[in-house]
């Protein structure tokens, strides 16, 4: 009886080891995508840090991306890959790092995101998905096979490139693999740029890569691939007016986009950075006052112009005993029709730019763009990493950024009250505590009994 109640304890054990195996030990590899323009940008803020992507995850991010017309697809497809290649492997300098046009691409494309951990499930499916959403032949091209890949780029087209596989006997050949793979991976992407294609490249693999643990890293960095993953503003120049030959507005953005009407999305990001087709000849650079004039032509379909402006003085405030750039109002017009937004703590020393992650019309942003008459009513603004600065302008560089984020955020109100109320608590104990007395007198049971008088 005492056995068949053991044998049965280690079946449950067992069984439940096995489950909680499954349910914890969730395969996983790495996912890098970049891009052409800037489909990718404002993504990387969907997941939080450890979470593993699952497959509707992973397609409904990609939803967006591949749902474009004229769009390419280029899969490089590796046997084993996980973001400890990354963190081990990158570690050389120079031209011996296996992932260096990897990196190159990852920080010099419009848009870029990495994904440290996508099950593995939802890789096994990309490209049937992706075939799928496309409606294209697949076309698998082996590695060696490159030179003879031929593009064209008037309709979509669909690539799985299969890199060669990585012999992880030892690390100088798993290295060999991984340069040889790099070299394909950058013959391909730069081919497609000097063509002016306009493609997403995805570089990922079918299982996890099991990298041995090095004890001996004194001295280096674990950080350096995946400081990739993080947008560079210097990606492309901020867009500046000039007076006579200098400039003396600058402004960036990573994501510049309007609604009209609540239904007409205008993109103005890739119309205005890094693009000829936005015209700030109408911009105003004065000593106490400048307007920074952003005009579109046709940017959308149904809308004939588009004008942004920006209108900014310099005023010296007594209290501070210096000059303040402040941003005053933003005004959109739209085939004749204007719409005046004022605005909130958009203000920094004149020496400085300002910077918010946030900018537009919802009261949740950084900086709010408040409506000032009825036909601002209709137009909604999102402006991500907004910087702007007019004054004290050098070169094609923004100055130190006043950020609009205030010292007194509501994550350090709520610890202050709570720290009071601790803290009042806390007195009020010390108080009882030290007010505690005693009786100054004790019934003896062989006397009189003690009577006490309720005055005392």
């Amino acid at each position: 009886m005492a056995t068949c109640s053991l044998v049965s304890w280690v079946q449950v054990f067992c069984f439940f080891s096995l489950l909680l195996r499954g349910i914890f030990s969730v395969a996983h590899t790495s996912v890098l995508l970049w891009s052409t323009d800037r489909s990718l940008q404002g993504l990387a803020s969907t997941f939080h840090e450890g979470h593993i992507i699952s497959e509707h995850e992973l397609h409904t991010l990609l939803q967006h991306t591949i749902s474009q017309d004229s769009r390419n697809l280029v899969v490089f497809l590796q046997d084993k890959l996980s973001v400890d290649d990354f963190t081990r492997y990158a570690e050389s300098s120079g031209k011996e790092t296996p992932f260096l046009n990897v990196q190159e691409f990852l920080k010099a494309s419009p848009s870029s995101l990495v994904l440290p951990a996508v099950d593995c499930q939802a890789l096994s499916h990309l490209t049937e998905y992706l075939q799928k959403s496309l409606n294209v032949p697949l076309v698998n091209v082996d590695g060696p096979e490159t030179s003879h890949l031929m593009v064209n780029a008037s309709k979509p087209n669909l690539f799985v490139i299969r890199l060669q596989p990585t012999k992880r006997k030892d690390e100088p050949a798993t290295l060999k693999a991984l340069m040889e793979n790099d070299k394909i991976i950058g013959r391909i992407t730069k081919a497609l740029q000097q063509q002016g294609v306009r493609s997403l490249m995805i570089y990922t693999a079918r299982q996890p890569s099991k990298v041995p643990v090095q004890f001996n890293v004194a001295g280096h960095s674990r950080r350096q691939l995946m400081s990739a993953e993080v947008q560079d503003n210097s990606l492309y120049p901020p867009v500046y007016a000039l007076n006579g030959s200098q400039p003396c507005i600058l402004f960036y953005a990573t994501n510049f986009s309007l609604i009209a009407n609540g239904s007409v999305f205008i993109d103005l990001s890739n119309l205005t950075f890094g693009s000829d087709k936005v015209d700030t000849s109408l911009s105003e650079c004065l000593p106490t006052n400048a307007t920074l004039s952003l005009q579109y032509t046709n940017p959308v379909s149904g809308i004939k112009s588009l004008e942004i402006s920006f209108v900014m003085t310099n005023r010296f405030y007594v209290g501070s005993a210096r000059n303040w750039s402040t941003l005053d109002s933003v005004e959109i017009v739209q085939d004749n029709r204007t719409a005046t937004f004022s605005v909130s703590i958009i203000s920094s020393p004149v020496e400085y730019s300002f910077h918010c992650q946030l900018v537009g019309t919802r009261r949740q942003y950084g900086a709010r763009l408040i409506p000032s008459n009825d036909e601002a009513q209709n137009w909604e603004v999102v402006i991500s990493e907004f910087q702007i600065q007019a004054f004290s302008v050098q070169n094609i560089t923004f100055s130190y950024a006043s950020d609009c984020t205030s010292f007194f955020t509501p994550a350090i109100w709520m610890a202050l009250v709570s720290s009071l109320v601790l803290l009042l608590i806390l007195t009020y104990g010390i108080h009882m505590i030290v007010h505690l007395t005693t009786n100054n007198r004790f019934d003896n049971p062989k006397d009189a009994r003690l009577s006490v008088p309720e005055t005392e």
